[in-house]
């Protein structure tokens, strides 16, 4: 018997919109996108709204920021070491847990994660709208190697030659 080999679905990419700013969620994409690179694919990661607040700088300012754009700012949580849990929060201390437990079990820290990322290189993108909602900049954005400012129409270019798509 004589069996056909599957379609392509794409090429061997990952393109993944990572919306949410809770510290579990952008450990989860951050652990999937590292397992993709690991197998060789090439990955793009699409950080819009919420889950900017991630990737900004906790040492950086912006200059020239109207008082929303201040205000925003100041609300929001500055890089990855700030971000909250999507669910036990307690006060501020399930962050600190999680973080405990994972460095006694041996798991690399979300800002590990973020260097490894950049060393496997994979791409991420910032949505320019949803910065420009917030009132971020790009000089508020941490330092990495496979960083750029896009829009939508990027992440769908690239989504659309991917076999896995993903929205975190």
């Amino acid at each position: 018997m004589q069996t056909t080999p599957p379609p392509d679905n794409g090429s061997d990419q990952l393109s993944m919109v990572v919306f949410s700013g809770d510290f579990d969620k952008i450990l989860a994409a951050m652990i999937i996108a590292l397992g993709a690179a690991a197998y060789d694919m090439k990955v793009n990661l699409f950080f819009t709204f919420w889950a900017i607040n991630a990737l900004r700088a906790s040492d950086k300012k912006a200059k020239g920021k109207n008082f929303i754009s201040k205000m925003f700012g100041f609300m929001m949580p500055k890089g990855p070491d700030k971000l909250a849990l999507s669910k036990l929060q307690m006060a501020g201390i399930g962050p600190a847990l999680i973080k405990g437990l994972m460095k006694k079990q041996g798991v690399a820290s979300l800002p590990e994660m973020l260097k490894t990322a950049g060393e496997l290189g994979v791409q991420i993108n910032i949505c320019e709208m949803s910065m420009n909602l917030m009132g971020f900049k790009k000089e508020e954005m941490m330092d990495y190697p496979h960083l750029q400012y896009c829009g939508v129409a990027t992440f769908l270019s690239d989504a659309q030659d991917s076999k896995v798509q993903l929205f975190i």
